[in-house]
């Protein structure tokens, strides 16, 4: 809502200034989003009057004109178009400052002496109306200071509304807050009834009263639209962003700004018949005020005469019907819709105006009489005319009803925190036009006007009461609360900590969209059906995801887009499986790296992660060193994955997650050129971990045996370590698998696995025979299980 400063302070006058009333109107919801001055700075401009023109005797683009100043005549020579005689137009006389600190100086063009300057809006800064001088009206007074003419010591403020605020969409809401905000009274217009001289009515039927409980009409005849608009309403109308038409549009503009009711001026002779009010009819079209043919769907509703539609209902009117400078006679239109009737229909045909996006907010049921007389006055007063009765259908049982609200007070300290007297709230809430009722000391039945749709129970008054003593006044206050202590699983890893983990090991949170393009789902799920939305943001985010590896490799995409090759990044949230009627939402922990090894340094090298890097950061993850034998990985294949560098992550058989190296085909498809190490774990299972037990440090030495053994190259060393462990006995305190060779000396389909095992007995040494009966049980079990043979 963009509106003038002197328009605000005609109707409400605090004790404030500007900058004061643009705080106060922040600090109570109506943020103020920009305040423009209203025209350039300049002095020295007073209304002049061209008395005379001729040509210039050596220019024929230009006029040698005598012009008044009221007391004094002076010769300009001017180049605009308009210029005559007897123009009234802005007269910057010499030593006169203009916009951008240009001084009038006394000047010869041509070789003809020019004393001062006849000036276009544009030149002043009042408008960017460069196509010739500034025409002033007929009555405006020759002498007189050109800025206090125009009251141009003003400034235009802009109000950005939330939507539930309709009701300060015009300088009468905006003066209503104002006064409530300062204790002041507001100069509300009186509108007396117009003195109707003609009994010419239209017939008006409301075939939908619950999209339009209420519609007023009325016809003027026999106006002149040939007259100008008064200059105080070009201006007003102007300082509010609106561009000055004619009468009859601008009078309806102007009572919209003024009393917030949106209105409309049919010509009269295009009416066939009456006014229906109805939905459009089945590939009806008509042709809007801005030249474009739109064809109307059924569920809009029109304003229509008994032959076809005439406008979009509190839209926008149609060209047929326009007023136009022949126009005669006028049938005004004033009506409240119903929000949801009108909601979202302006944007759907590509369209918003000013009217829509009042009605679509809620506009006052009980104004559109209010200001069929204002407009009616505005107009009899500029163009003439003869009114007729006004008519108004109106549906009671389709208009809102204002139910009375009950306030408490022990309810608005509850909330606010602090306590207010009786006598100020019922200050606070007069002033907001609300009828206040006290029933006993501490509580008020509060009756709610039309004009607040966003008013429905207490707690709605208790924000008007918080916005009107200022929320910045309101006392802070710590919450208080006697909370038992909560129970700490112990054996339960939380997110966070695995977020700290990652972190240290050089890991960067990123957070991805939940979807993806279908493209990239196939590529990383090729045996899954993605879930599709069925109004994306766009196409490439059509998909849910059923991993968070697409995202990860994207920021991948970003970062290596910018030279920073060295990548390491993790995510947490829900990846998405199975059908829409079937969707399995599942909490994941997903991570990738990139690149080199370490940070470039002068000790480090250039070698590049591999698959035991990140198997490496899963098992930190894991906390795999903690809880032998809890968490294994398992050679397997996935479709996104390289074969021969996957790895499933079990938990007593039952998956985890993966681990591995995106499949070379994907990285093509991508368009990486390095490799990419990635791994996805199901936080559930993560999460889970058992309890360390104390247990008394032995007093005694360990013992420890080196075994090196041959095995199948297929055979995996956690299956060898399994077999090893379950040999080994209650006293193996330590198991290491430290070496890993194939080679020189050994057979090509065999690879030997070196591990260091360790005992210690908590009350007494053991023996070498103990440990050597032990060592050959484990060496037999290997070779019944795996054939395995003792490395020489």
């Amino acid at each position: 809502m963009k509106f003038s400063e002197q328009w605000l302070r005609s109707w409400v006058s605090p004790p404030a200034s500007r900058d004061d009333l643009i705080a106060q109107l922040s600090m109570a919801g109506l943020e103020v989003d920009d305040v423009e001055p209203v025209a350039g700075q300049f002095s020295g401009v007073v209304v002049g009057e061209v008395l005379a023109t001729e040509r210039h005797p050596d220019a024929d683009k230009l006029n040698v004109c005598r012009v008044s100043n009221g007391q004094e005549e002076f010769q300009v020579v001017c180049g605009a178009p308009n210029v005559r005689a007897g123009l009234k137009i802005p007269f910057a006389m010499i030593g006169a400052k203009l916009p951008g600190d240009f001084t009038i100086k006394k000047a010869k063009l041509r070789g003809v002496e020019s004393q001062g300057m006849l000036c276009s809006a544009s030149e002043l800064s009042v408008s960017e109306d460069n196509a010739g001088l500034m025409e002033l009206p007929s009555d405006a007074p020759v002498g007189k200071d050109f800025r206090d003419y125009l009251g141009l010591d003003d400034v235009s403020i802009d109000v950005d509304l939330t939507p539930n605020r309709g009701d300060c969409l015009s300088i009468a809401g905006l003066a209503r807050e104002v006064g409530a905000l300062y204790g002041v009274p507001v100069h509300a217009l009186d509108v007396p009834p117009a003195q109707v001289s003609i009994e010419d009515v239209r017939p008006i039927e409301v075939v939908e009263p619950s999209a339009c409980p209420r519609y007023v009409g009325r016809v003027l005849k026999n106006v002149d639209l040939s007259r100008p608009t008064p200059q105080w309403m070009v201006e007003r109308l102007r300082r509010s962003g609106i561009r000055s038409i004619d009468a009859a549009v601008d009078v309806t503009n102007y009572v919209m700004l003024e009393l917030g009711q949106p209105m409309h001026a049919f010509d009269l002779n295009e009416i066939k018949g009456g006014i229906r009010v109805r939905l459009a009819q089945p590939d009806e079209k008509l042709v809007l005020l801005d030249g474009q043919e739109i064809t109307l769907r059924p569920d809009t509703l029109v304003i229509a005469d008994h032959e076809r539609a005439l406008a979009i209902a509190g839209i926008m009117g149609g060209e047929y019907s326009g007023v136009s400078a022949i126009t005669a006679d006028l049938f005004l239109e004033s009506a409240f819709f119903d929000p949801i009737a009108v909601a979202g229909k302006a944007r759907s045909y590509g369209l918003h105006t000013d009217s829509s996006h009042r009605f679509e907010r809620g506009v006052d049921f009980d104004l559109p009489r209010r200001a069929m007389e204002r407009a009616t006055a505005l107009l009899v007063d500029i163009v003439g005319g003869e009114p007729g009765p006004v008519i108004e259908i109106a549906s009671a049982e389709h208009l809102p009803v204002k139910t009375p609200i009950t306030l408490r007070s022990e309810r608005i300290e509850q909330v606010l925190g602090l306590r207010l007297e009786s006598d100020e709230v019922e200050r606070l809430l007069k002033g907001l036009a609300l009828t206040v009722e006290s029933t006993d000391e501490n509580h008020w039945k509060i009756g709610v006007p039309s004009h607040r749709f966003d008013i429905a129970i207490e707690v709605d008054l208790i924000e008007e009461l918080a916005r009107l003593y200022g929320y910045n006044r309101l006392p802070t206050r710590f919450p208080q609360a006697r909370l038992a202590p909560k129970g700490y699983a112990e054996a339960r890893t939380g997110l966070s900590q695995f977020r700290h983990q990652l972190v240290a090991r050089g890991y960067q949170e990123a957070i991805t969209y939940s979807f993806i393009d279908e493209k990239t789902f196939k590529l990383f799920s090729p045996t899954l059906d993605p879930v599709l939305l069925a109004n994306p943001i766009s196409q490439d985010m059509a998909a849910m995801r059923a991993s968070l590896w697409p995202g990860l490799v994207k920021v991948l995409q970003h970062n290596l887009n910018r030279q920073q090759s060295r990548v390491r990044l993790f995510e947490s949230g829900l990846r998405f499986v199975g059908s829409l009627d079937d969707l399995a939402q599942e909490r994941v922990l997903a991570g990738l790296i990139s690149g080199p090894r370490s940070p470039e340094s002068w000790n480090a090298g250039s070698e590049r992660v591999d698959f035991f890097d990140i198997k490496g950061d899963v098992e930190s993850l894991l906390g795999c060193g903690e809880n032998v034998g809890d968490f294994t990985f398992v050679a397997a294949e996935h479709p996104a994955l390289h074969p021969g560098q996957t790895a499933r992550i079990e938990r007593d058989g039952r998956l985890v997650g993966y681990v591995g190296a995106l499949h070379p085909e994907l990285l093509k498809a991508l368009d990486l050129d390095q490799p990419v190490y990635v791994f996805e774990v199901l936080l559930g299972e993560a999460e889970q971990r058992y309890l360390p037990r104390f247990q008394e440090l032995s007093r005694y030495p360990e013992v420890r045996r080196d075994l090196a053994v041959l095995v199948n190259i297929e055979v995996s060393s956690a299956d060898v370590l399994s077999v090893v462990r379950d040999k080994a006995g209650e006293y193996l305190v330590d198991l290491r698998l430290f070496d890993v060779y194939q080679g020189k000396g050994i057979d090509p389909l065999r690879k030997s696995l070196a591990v260091g095992l360790t005992w210690q007995h908590p009350s007494r040494t053991l023996t070498d025979e103990e440990i050597n009966e032990t060592t050959q049980k484990i060496l037999v079990s290997l070779e019944e299980r795996f054939n395995a043979t003792l490395r020489k």
